[in-house]
């Protein structure tokens, strides 16, 4: 009789090679709801267990909300579970910002900006939240400095010292404007005048296109600007730029130098967005979302579609996490809380 049986060494064969191609299939599929673990080490309730809402305190179209869309459909992608963007627009975000203070679904976070997670309160005592005790850090998603821009007229055969002592010299008969009272932008341009010795009067306007509409009328005489709208007029020859408000060279603005090699010692200011999560979220789901959001930020795509949209993904060091988004808030508090106090800065109310 012949022995029907496979060799010995044969018979693992196909068990494994059936073991591999589900292995390969699952690979390819969409991730699933992970189990986190919960306090005492045993599995918690899958999450995400239901759509999530992913908050935005400004329009459609806004920089939050393009950052905001695109990494809610990677999210997806990694979970198989909705990502769903909803904008709250209102008073800089702080609209937003308060209901996920007040969210306790578990399945609501938000990408929110520079002040909604540090200084809101210190500038509307008002607030029904307080942004250093209602958020649970998640990422830092990206960074981009501001550029001091002045109208090309004005800057004519100067270097950026040269127009540095121009300004010091025209002290406050120079105005200076920005996208609103509070905003960084604004609070930024006081740091930046305390540390240079200028002068110029602060003129708000309601977002920075106008800001630069009155920069290029010669309405006022510098303003920060995003570094988009700062280097397309460079560009067109209406404007010249003076530095950065970071403490290191950016990718985003070439060779231009930074305020703080121009003498605004110890100036290190960038306009900033993150991923953050009401305080009250569990630990468990908050650690596995801080490792998703993790690996949708290490992708080499989604970081070009930032760099597109103007952010560096984590900033200089390229570190999203949530210690270094802590680090931001401290250090952000920290600077834009000694102006606010200062000058007793206050919005709303």
């Amino acid at each position: 009789m012949t022995d029907s049986r496979l060799p010995s060494s044969a018979s693992p064969a196909w068990p494994r090679r059936r073991f591999l191609r589900a292995g390969a299939a699952s690979m390819l599929a969409p991730s699933l709801p992970l189990a986190a673990l919960a306090a005492d080490g045993k599995p918690a309730a899958a999450w995400p267990s239901r759509p999530v809402t992913v908050l935005v305190g400004f329009p459609g179209g806004s920089s939050p909300d393009l950052t905001a869309r695109l990494l809610a459909e990677r999210l997806r992608e990694a979970t198989g579970a909705s990502f769903v963007v909803e904008n709250r627009p209102g008073a800089a975000g702080n609209i937003a910002a308060a209901a996920l203070a007040r969210a306790t679904d578990h399945h609501t976070i938000s990408v929110m900006i520079n002040g909604n997670m540090t200084i809101a309160r210190m500038l509307n005592p008002q607030l029904t939240f307080d942004p250093l005790t209602a958020f649970a850090p998640i990422a830092l998603v990206g960074t981009a400095p501001y550029v001091l821009a002045t109208p090309a007229a004005l800057a004519q055969g100067l270097d950026a010292a040269g127009w540095l002592a121009k300004a010091r010299a025209e002290g406050s008969r120079w105005n200076y404007g920005s996208p609103g009272v509070g905003t960084v932008a604004h609070l930024g341009m006081e740091l930046i005048k305390s540390r240079l010795g200028l002068a110029p009067v602060h003129v708000p306007y309601q977002g920075n296109p106008q800001a630069l509409q009155a920069l290029l009328a010669g309405e006022i005489q510098l303003s920060l600007l995003p570094p988009a709208l700062a280097l397309a007029q460079q560009k067109a020859g209406k404007v010249a730029l003076i530095g950065i408000t970071s403490a290191k060279a950016n990718p985003l603005t070439g060779d231009l130098p930074t305020l703080q090699s121009l003498g605004a010692q110890g100036l290190d200011l960038e306009v900033w967005n993150a991923i953050a999560a009401p305080a009250g979220m569990p630990e468990a789901v908050q650690a596995q979302l801080r490792k998703i959001t993790a690996e949708v930020l290490a992708s080499a795509p989604v970081r070009q579609k930032l760099l597109e949209q103007g952010w560096v993904v984590g900033g200089a060091e390229g570190d999203t996490s949530a210690d270094a988004l802590r680090r931001r808030i401290a250090a952000d508090t920290e600077a834009l809380g000694a102006i606010i106090r200062e000058q007793n800065i206050r919005i709303g109310g």
